[in-house]
């Protein structure tokens, strides 16, 4: 037996009913997510959608890193975004530490982690300010570009629209 054999087993219950095969790789819907990785969201479900319908991109806080960024152009220039949200939520990991603290509970288990950058968030309203301002004014990606923010409850299931800046 293997750490991944549950996996493997509910993959061959899911392959035998598989409906996606028609499906593009194109957003269906338009819309590109930013989330966070938090196995609480179900970025789909709570929005309504269904698989096609959005590109979905998680990391830890829902930043709005290089990557994302990269990721943000390649959706709109090839896979048919046309808006964007961005979505942290209440009682993330991410907003509870520093990166410091971060550093150094690693550091107690031997390794090294001064040459990445967490995106900790102290003050989840400026951090996702802070980002929507970033993709809102990339040279990389089209002046105008429909953009929202909102902060989704884990508690509740409501999200909470944050006006931009």
């Amino acid at each position: 037996m293997t750490a991944f054999d549950d996996l493997l087993a509910a993959n061959e219950t899911y392959a035998r009913s598989f409906a996606y095969s028609g499906l593009t790789g194109r957003a269906a819907r338009g819309l590109a997510v930013v989330t966070c990785m938090d196995s609480r969201i179900d970025p789909l479900g709570l929005l309504g959608l269904r698989a096609g319908d959005a590109k979905i991109l998680r990391n830890a806080g829902a930043r709005v890193t290089d990557d994302v960024l990269r990721t943000l152009v390649l959706a709109v220039y090839l896979l048919g975004v046309e808006r964007v949200l961005v979505m942290p939520h209440t009682d993330c990991g991410m907003a509870k530490v520093s990166d410091a603290d971060v550093h150094a509970l690693t550091q107690e288990r031997g390794v090294d982690t001064r040459s990445l950058e967490f995106h900790t968030v102290p003050d989840q309203d400026a951090a996702l300010r802070h980002d929507l301002t970033r993709i809102r004014t990339s040279p990389f990606l089209p002046a105008g570009l429909p953009l929202a923010g909102a902060i989704y409850d884990v508690h509740t299931g409501k999200l909470m629209p944050v006006e931009l800046p």
